[in-house]
């Protein structure tokens, strides 16, 4: 028996996009990125907002570091 070459290709594009229509669909009609986003960003300046003063420095730390991302100016939560 000789050895033979057998080219195999999937295209997924199909797939691809019938998935991204089942996530919109999931989401609603009512879903709205903007408001997720900035939702999204209240939660965040929410969960940093009020740390010690050593809470703020591990916070440095783990900007500096690349760890989180920094807070915008004038967005800090009291």
């Amino acid at each position: 028996m000789a050895d033979s070459v057998f080219e195999f290709a999937v295209d997924l594009t199909a797939d691809e996009l019938r998935r991204r229509a089942e996530v919109l669909k999931a989401l609603g009609p009512d879903w709205d990125p903007v408001a997720a986003i900035q939702g999204e960003q209240e939660a965040y300046d929410l969960l940093y907002s009020g740390l010690d003063a050593e809470q703020e420095a591990i916070y440095a730390q783990l900007v500096e570091a690349g760890v989180l991302p920094p807070r915008e100016a004038g967005r800090d939560a009291a």
